[in-house]
């Protein structure tokens, strides 16, 4: 696997609508994952905790739908994402971004078995680096 940066958008309880919309414009391989999935209960269970649209013109898109607990701006609802395998160049990549910024969520193995960060560079570009569990 090589190291992808792209773009992360999030929704606020439509993310599923969205990604569909997006699979009809752009075909390819549309995958979805629940908070559900996850484990979580309630009304948060059927909110898209990830998805990923892979085309075949070489286009990625991700998206998820926001916890309550997060305010969603539209407008300001876009991330870039950096994930892979090679975990020295993604914690370099992390260490840069977040040096001068905000960290929004430590990198730490995750749920899902990746680890993972959140942060708002220097500039206040939202970022996410997730370095791709080995196996997968």
């Amino acid at each position: 696997m090589s190291t992808i940066l792209n773009p992360y958008l999030n929704f606020d309880g439509n993310a599923r609508e969205a990604m569909a919309f997006y699979h009809d414009v752009l075909g390819g391989e549309l995958t979805i994952s629940t908070y559900g999935d996850m484990g979580m209960e309630g009304e948060l269970s059927e909110r898209v905790m990830h998805s990923q649209l892979k085309t075949p013109a070489g286009f990625t898109i991700m998206a998820g739908d926001l916890p309550p607990d997060m305010e969603h701006k539209p407008g300001t609802n876009v991330n870039i994402s950096i994930s892979g395998d090679d975990g020295d160049a993604l914690k370099g990549y992390w260490e840069k971004l977040s040096a001068r910024g905000t960290v929004m969520m430590p990198m730490e193995r995750q749920m899902w078995g990746d680890e993972f960060g959140a942060c708002v560079d220097q500039f206040g570009i939202h970022w996410m680096v997730d370095i791709v569990a080995e196996g997968e």
